[in-house]
């Protein structure tokens, strides 16, 4: 497989988790380990600051501390893609300015939240921002916390007039993700990312540039030998890999529903595999979500036995 249109930007980047301990404060030791086990397990970049980095639940002085710590632990070896999050086009420049300042290679900036927002407001958007900033710009489309998606048309502006570099799609609209990796092939530098997990060997199939899986947390080395697989045309190695993380995949469903939001439920699952893994310390998630329980620990661990990552790390 061959990306004929050059893109900056390919691979497996994860967004990162953010631990805490058992206190409730950032977890520094922990966080390091899980860039070193991120960059051991070959990832492309880095995803700093994210929906599974549990950003809209860190202050302000924790969203710092968790950049510094990141960079920091990186050293420069992988590209840093920080998540500006913010409601409004003013907030996202000064908050993208400051994550610039330290240390972010380039931006992941979603459409605006809780205004209500068109799709003439959300070109202008992504353009002033960029006008602003100079930097390089992904597009996250993820309309399940934004409630806005980004719209075809205007993704195709952006990215051919050099606006945004990329797209990180977690849209769960098949139709217009086809198109765009259509659209995305003759624009030249220009990166499709997929968000979801259980379907990356489909993309990539398809044309996507590489993947930006929460999961990757807990297998980057799982997902570095898919996209490696896929890149090489192995597709059906590909498809069994992908049929393995779909496996793991399923450590999202052994929370109690009745007990622990959606939200918690995926990250504290992802957490809960890092402890069973060594990787951090404690599956402590920000307030108000729930932790994972002891009972729902053993059923995780269960699933990385079966998929072979508890023995990887006996060995």
């Amino acid at each position: 497989m061959a990306f004929v249109n050059n893109p900056k930007y390919t691979g497996v980047i994860p967004p990162v988790v953010t631990p805490r301990s058992a206190a409730g404060q950032i977890d520094i030791p922990s966080l390091q380990r899980v860039v070193e086990h991120l960059i051991a397990g070959g990832v492309s970049g880095l995803f700093v600051l994210g929906s599974s980095g549990e950003v809209p639940y860190l202050s302000n002085a924790e969203r710092e501390q968790v950049m510094r710590t990141i960079v920091s632990a990186n050293a420069g070896r992988v590209p840093i893609l920080a998540g500006a999050s913010e409601q409004t086009t003013v907030r996202t420049i000064e908050e993208g300015a400051k994550l610039l300042a330290l240390g972010a290679d380039a931006l992941v900036v979603t459409t605006p939240f809780y205004a209500l927002s068109n799709a003439g407001e959300i070109e202008a958007h992504f353009r002033a921002i960029k006008a602003a900033l100079q930097v390089d710009i992904f597009a996250y489309d993820v309309p399940v916390r934004t409630h806005h998606k980004l719209p075809l048309d205007v993704a195709i502006r952006l990215a051919t007039d050099g606006v945004i570099v990329g797209v990180k799609d977690s849209s769960g609209d098949d139709v217009s993700f086809r198109q765009l990796l259509l659209a995305a092939g003759g624009i030249e530098g220009f990166s499709v990312f997929t968000g979801h997990e259980v379907v990356v060997d489909g993309a990539l199939l398809g044309g996507a540039h590489g993947v930006v899986p929460g999961l990757g947390n807990v297998d980057p080395a799982g997902y570095r030998r898919l996209f490696d697989l896929a890149v090489a045309g192995n597709w059906a190695e590909a498809a069994a890999e992908q049929d393995r993380l779909a496996a793991l995949f399923n450590i999202v469903y052994t929370p109690d529903s009745t007990r622990v939001s959606g939200g918690a439920a995926g990250l504290g699952a992802f957490k809960t595999a890092l402890v069973e893994l060594g990787v951090i310390t404690s599956n402590t998630m920000s307030v108000p979500m729930e932790a994972l329980n002891a009972q729902e620990a053993a059923a995780i661990r269960v699933i990385l036995d079966e998929t072979g990552l508890l023995t990887a790390v006996a060995s």
